[in-house]
């Protein structure tokens, strides 16, 4: 996969997703209704205040759960790969456990895993 490609890929993403936005902007009559702004939790009324602060521990808590699920992605081109590398790539992702062991105890140190 060359650089053209990659181009030519950006490129296309770029269209496809401003072509979606402005075919629903051209051919979507937009009206303004104020139950528009309310929250909305599974069809149930909101009762009291909906603009409510929450622990920033629940942030982190999900931020780091997206860093470990997102890491979990690059296991497969590795899977795929492995029998074709050897040992190598069993060095690396050695390596990557370890760095992200590493994290993980840092979050843990942290106190990031503790659920409020």
């Amino acid at each position: 996969m060359g650089a053209t490609s990659l181009l030519i890929l950006t490129l296309a993403a770029i269209v496809f997703s401003a072509g979606g936005i402005l075919v629903s902007k051209i051919f979507v009559k937009g009206s303004y209704n104020p139950q528009k702004g309310q929250a909305y939790e599974c069809g149930v009324p909101t009762v009291g205040q909906t603009w409510l602060q929450l622990n920033v521990g629940y942030y982190l808590f999900a931020l780091i759960f997206l860093i470990f699920d997102v890491e979990l992605v690059f296991l497969y081109p590795w899977a795929t790969v492995v029998k074709e590398i050897g040992w190598m790539a069993f060095l690396d992702i050695i390596i990557f456990f370890f760095i992200l062991f590493l994290g993980f105890l840092y979050a843990h140190k942290k106190g990031a895993l503790k659920w409020m």
